[in-house]
């Protein structure tokens, strides 16, 4: 993979891809990394799924940026569509993440509204760790129970809909800081609006698609648009991108 920018020194990051995607030291708050893939005319999807979008160097970041995670933040919708499993114990992912002093395996923590993840999900009958559900006081009690008994650590935040802001509270103070968030597009798009993200990881996919796919977030617009700035652009062999973007100072 060739280094586009920062455009000094050494070009080829293959080998230090870890200390690239590395999150800041020493956080005293929660830090938001929201990661995408995109088709060159802005799908988030391909037939309905990201995997049509994705490519081995794409999958490779992705793995990477949930090794280097306290905990991977999803939206339930999102994890239902794309078949997601509970994360699983590897034996370089322990290597890397006890050397980095995390847990051997990040919790999932889903965000729903509704609770709409079912009991029966490979996300909790699988996990090493349970996942964390984020959900809210109108979530419906048999559903919320149902998933205390499959063994979810359930988080009630908001009245009508999840707190953004409450939900990252309890997750620091589970110690969870490193927050890496694979969307979808609903969740990002309400991280924005509440002012909630740090940093975009952006993988742009040599692809035109057309149709009539959803863009990377969607939802109530942002009061006011955060300003981002480049902090590098990689190029793998398949013409992907590999964006990432941070806040801009205030």
């Amino acid at each position: 993979m060739d280094r586009l920018w920062p455009a000094d020194g050494a070009q080829q990051v293959d080998g230090d891809l870890e200390t690239f995607y590395a999150y800041p030291e020493a956080l005293q708050q929660p830090w938001v990394r929201v990661n995408f893939v995109s088709s060159l005319d802005g799908a988030v999807t391909v037939h309905g799924s990201s995997r049509g979008l994705s490519s081995p160097e794409d999958q490779r970041v992705l793995g990477l940026i949930r090794d280097l995670s306290d905990v991977v933040l999803v939206g339930a919708g999102t994890a239902i569509i794309e078949g997601y499993r509970a994360i699983k114990r590897k034996d370089d992912r322990t290597e890397r993440r006890r050397r980095l002093g995390l847990s051997d395996v990040p919790p999932i923590a889903l965000v729903s509204n509704h609770c709409s993840i079912p009991p029966d999900s490979p996300l909790l009958t699988n996990a090493v760790v349970p996942p964390i559900v984020l959900t809210c006081r109108a979530a419906p009690a048999d559903r919320r129970a149902a998933l205390l008994e499959a063994g979810a650590d359930l988080v009630i935040t908001g009245d009508a809909k999840v707190d953004l802001s409450e939900a990252l509270a309890a997750l620091e103070a589970r110690g969870l800081r490193r927050i890496g968030c694979e969307g979808g597009p609903t969740l990002f798009g309400d991280l924005i609006a509440n002012d909630l993200v740090d940093e975009l990881c952006l993988s742009v996919s040599p692809l035109l698609t057309s149709g009539s796919a959803s863009r990377i977030a969607t939802g109530t617009p942002a009061e006011h648009p955060r300003g981002m700035r480049l902090l590098s652009a990689l190029h793998a062999d398949d013409s992907l991108l590999l964006l990432r973007y941070g806040r801009m100072p205030e």
